[in-house]
């Protein structure tokens, strides 16, 4: 059966990867460990504009995506990332995950998406 779960995190991280093939393996297996199936990329690109500095990747799952944005100019270093899936999520496992970049502050909404936009309580 089919759920719509969207999980959508906003944090300031200690520092924001640069390192393009580090991103992409990590969300390789980021998709491994929730259980999913990589369907294309990952893909990712580190962009160098004053005001928008910094590295953006997304790969398709089965199930949907993962979107990861990270810039590196505020300090803290800010993350937003974006895992939408017709698959049951670990939020807790995510979340733990994400900490590799240095977690200094999260805040994360869990959405049922299947007839509307409902949160969550994890």
């Amino acid at each position: 059966m089919l759920v719509h779960k969207h999980l959508i995190v906003r944090a300031d991280i200690d520092h924001s990867p640069t390192d393009r093939t580090w991103a992409e393996r990590w969300l390789k297996q980021l998709v491994e460990k929730i259980g999913m199936k990589v369907c294309a990329g990952p893909i990712s690109e580190y962009v160098d504009m004053p005001g928008n500095r910094g590295m953006t990747a997304v790969v398709i799952i089965e199930t949907s995506h993962i979107a990861v944005h990270f810039w590196d100019e505020p300090s803290p270093n800010l993350m937003q990332f974006d895992l939408y899936s017709c698959g049951e999520l670990d939020v807790a496992m995510v979340l733990r995950e994400l900490e590799t970049c240095g977690l200094r502050k999260v805040e994360y909404k869990f959405l049922d998406r299947e007839h509307g936009l409902t949160e969550i309580a994890v």
